[in-house]
């Protein structure tokens, strides 16, 4: 674990001479990164911090660079969720289950029953008939084998079912799956294998919204989720919203007390000077026990891929927490210069 002695009379003087009106960061290394932390693009992110201490992140379906042709969900490993390893593709071949052309969008990777689980969905624009399926490993760089079909749209009754997240209910000893792409955010049990669903399904929130992610803190859930057009290069829209709930199925709120059933979220990171149409999150903690949103942005000065689509790199970003209890990103922007790296202890 890293001693910083050398530290304690710089930090004394900072602590009294900050003015910021946010919470003040640990300031326990002089270590700083920038935005993107992942590049050219890594497009809506999850992450893990896995069994052997490496955090790896996972990305829809994609060319990561132009020459190196299309990544069947690509995956990096970090030491320090600043510096990034190419750990290869997820998938060896695409999952065949879903007839026609599909792509492999919005992963999340979970770990439980001593594997883990990535959960996708299979779609192209303006699908009839997406679906979200799961693959497995035992160990987090894959590959992993995939386990077929959870559902399809038709079959669960919603249309546009995509962009999937599993939360794992220690207390009740449940798995539940969120999941919607402008038809409402739904959620639905699943079984404890993980590989298939159960009971009927429930909204959480309305059509204004995709990409949901939930986390459990100081007796909420905060149901995090995306709006705007994702992927019109500079034109995109994307933004990320934020409500809460005293339970996991709701009734989610935002900072108004109004429903997301019929209202928008409240706002965590709207557009930057440079980076914009910001969302499609994560979120990881450091050592220190703070929260880190990883999300994906559009750079105002390079927005596309040299195959015309939109270019969006991996995020990094601190959460601030309100006094009352809400999450954003400082002004609601990205950090566009240089801050603070996260704090993670080293190996002994």
């Amino acid at each position: 674990m890293r001693v910083f002695y050398f530290m304690s009379i710089l930090l004394f003087v900072f602590l009294f001479s900050a003015c910021e009106t946010e919470e003040t960061p640990i300031e326990q290394h002089a270590e700083t990164y920038r935005n993107p932390v992942l590049s050219p693009v890594f497009a809506d992110p999850t992450i893990i911090r896995a069994e052997d201490g490496y955090f790896y992140a996972y990305a829809t379906e994609d060319f990561f660079t132009h020459d190196t042709g299309v990544r069947y969900v690509a995956i990096f490993r970090s030491a320090n969720l600043v510096d990034w390893e190419d750990m290869g593709d997820a998938f060896t071949t695409k999952p065949s289950w879903k007839a026609g052309s599909s792509y492999i969008w919005a992963p999340d990777i979970q770990y439980f029953n001593g594997q883990y689980y990535l959960y996708y969905s299979l779609s192209v624009w303006h699908d009839p008939n997406p679906a979200i399926g799961v693959a497995t490993s035992q160990h987090p760089a894959g590959p992993f084998e995939d386990q077929g079909m959870l559902f399809d749209s038709v079959g669960i009754g919603v249309p546009n079912s995509i962009d999937p997240f599993v939360y794992l209910d220690d207390t009740h000893d449940e798995k539940w799956l969120f999941w919607g792409s402008w038809h409402g955010i739904w959620a639905i049990r699943l079984s404890a294998d993980g590989l298939r669903v159960e009971g009927e399904k429930v909204q959480v929130a309305g059509g204004l919204f995709e990409a949901a992610y939930v986390i459990n803190r100081n007796g909420y859930y905060y149901l995090f989720v995306s709006t705007g057009h994702c992927c019109d290069g500079a034109n995109s829209t994307y933004e990320l919203k934020v409500g809460r709930s005293t339970g996991l199925l709701g009734p989610y709120v935002n900072r108004m007390g109004q429903n997301l059933l019929h209202n928008d979220g409240s706002l965590v990171v709207g557009d930057g000077d440079r980076y914009i149409g910001n969302g499609h999150n994560a979120i990881i903690q450091d050592d220190a026990g703070d929260d880190w949103l990883v999300y994906h942005g559009i750079d105002r000065l390079n927005p596309h891929l040299p195959n015309g689509a939109t270019r969006r790199p991996m995020m990094l970003d601190k959460i601030i927490w309100t006094a009352d209890g809400w999450p954003q990103l400082r002004n609601f922007k990205p950090s566009e210069s240089a801050v603070a790296v996260p704090y993670i202890e080293e190996e002994n």
